[in-house]
């Protein structure tokens, strides 16, 4: 196994990946054949999975066992968990997150691909483009993921055909153009036998294109949140009253995006109240500076309230306050989401009640066409919703802020996972109706 030293890793960048696909489309033996052939898979992983290959009386390693670690992933030959995992080349460092292809489990997709800055979304060459590679499509779309491969699998089943290839890529990228995914590169690929995963194919030479890991190692990466716009969302309080420190007053956090500077003017949100900042401490020293994804506390020439949940912002960049938030949402619980439904919102460190006062349209995926005011989405629609929050929250738009732009309605009796939003305009929806719904109490 070759060795990648301190200095050379150090000088690489880092970039967050995540699979996706159908199922039985070959999402986990992908990514164990790009470990095993990247030379990024320890000796002792290698036999555990040779063992449990030959207990399944397989006689070679199934490579899709590197990251289907839990038991029913196993038994099953099927992912349920997103799993992730961290390699490198001298070339780059990589976080992937395996994201599993079944309906019922689109919501794990959700997670994997919220901070990927790529998705690959693999198709079998038999089947071509069916439902769920639409719909891992138009979420890579909504969460603004930058660049997506689509991986033509299984080419070794469809006899290393160029037509079958060319067909899927033609009609995968024009839907993906549809829903406005930026850039998809095909590549054509068997990941049980390894062409163009790592090395070139000699079955298909008529693709001239980039292997997978050499499209991984050389796609640009564009993720230089301290250039955005400065947001630290307080999490904690700091107030330590002790002898040494009788005065000390520090709002704690992680940087979600941008830069803050000692003198910089700031803004507490929603209260509006400005101020300046005095000092910035950064693992116990002051600093002069810090940036995103920092974890920090800032020290505040004015003692106002603030408290958890508030967002800090610089004072000439201050996203606008708003108790009526319209968003593209996907609904991941097996409960519907309905019209006049009471939810909490969790934006950022803080959480307040809010009300689903209008969903206006479904998306269908079959052909991009919107139905509209379906008054519900299930588990793993996408749609338009118009929520009225109890508080006002300060929300980026996600195309602008893909941190302060997101959040999440949990079920406020049991802190289920609802829903994942992006605020703002991601498909367009007719204009929303006054439902009438009885707010019950809930009435902002």
């Amino acid at each position: 196994m070759s060795t990648i030293t301190t200095e050379e890793l150090s000088a690489t960048t880092l970039l967050r990946f995540a699979t996706a696909g159908s199922v039985d489309d070959g999402k986990s033996t992908l990514v164990g054949r790009l470990l095993h052939d990247s030379k990024s898979v320890l000796a002792d992983q290698l036999e555990a999975v040779e063992r449990a290959s030959a207990g399944r009386g397989q006689d070679a390693p199934d490579l899709a066992l590197l990251t289907d670690g839990l038991r029913a992933e196993r038994e099953q030959g099927i992912t349920i968990d997103v799993a992730y995992r961290y390699f490198a080349t001298p070339r780059r460092r990589f976080i992937l997150a395996d994201t599993p292809g079944h309906v019922q489990y689109t919501r794990n997709m959700v997670t994997g691909a919220s901070t990927a800055e790529l998705t690959v979304i693999l198709v079998d060459a038999r089947n071509g483009v069916v439902e769920q590679t639409r719909r891992h499509a138009a979420i890579a779309a909504l969460l603004r993921v930058p660049h997506v491969v689509l991986a033509v699998n299984k080419m070794d089943l469809a006899g290393y055909e160029e037509p079958v290839f060319a067909r899927i890529a033609e009609e995968f990228t024009a839907y993906a153009t549809e829903l406005g995914v930026p850039e998809v590169t095909a590549i054509p690929i068997s990941a049980l036998v390894g062409d163009n995963v790592v090395d070139p194919s000699a079955n298909m030479d008529w693709y001239g294109g980039p292997t997978v890991l050499e499209h991984l190692e050389t796609v640009p990466v564009s993720h230089d949140l301290t250039r955005c716009h400065a947001r630290l969302p307080v999490q904690y309080v700091i107030r330590p009253q002790s002898a040494e420190h009788p005065d000390y007053r520090g709002y704690a956090g992680q940087i979600a995006a941008g830069t803050f500077r000692v003198g910089d003017e700031i803004t507490v949100l929603p209260s509006g109240r400005s101020t300046t900042i005095t000092g910035i401490d950064l693992l116990g020293r002051p600093v002069d500076v810090a940036w995103t994804p920092q974890s920090v506390t800032l020290l505040l020439a004015d003692d106002i309230d603030i408290s958890r949940g508030d967002l800090i912002v610089p004072a000439k960049d201050a996203p606008a306050t708003t108790q009526d938030l319209e968003a593209t949402v996907c609904h991941v619980a097996d409960e519907p989401l309905t019209v006049g439904h009471r939810v909490l919102i969790k934006h950022g460190t803080r959480t307040v009640k809010a009300i689903v006062k209008d969903i206006p349209s479904r998306l269908t995926l079959d052909d991009l066409s919107l139905h509209p005011h379906p008054g519900r989405l299930t588990a793993n629609d996408i749609g338009r919703v118009t929520l009225r929050t109890a508080e006002p929250l300060p929300a980026d738009t996600y195309a602008d802020s893909r941190r302060t732009g997101s959040f999440i309605l949990v079920d406020p009796h049991d802190g289920t996972t609802l829903t994942a939003g992006m605020v703002g305009e991601s498909f367009a929806s007719p204009d929303p109706v006054d439902d009438g719904a009885d707010d019950d109490g809930w009435d902002f």
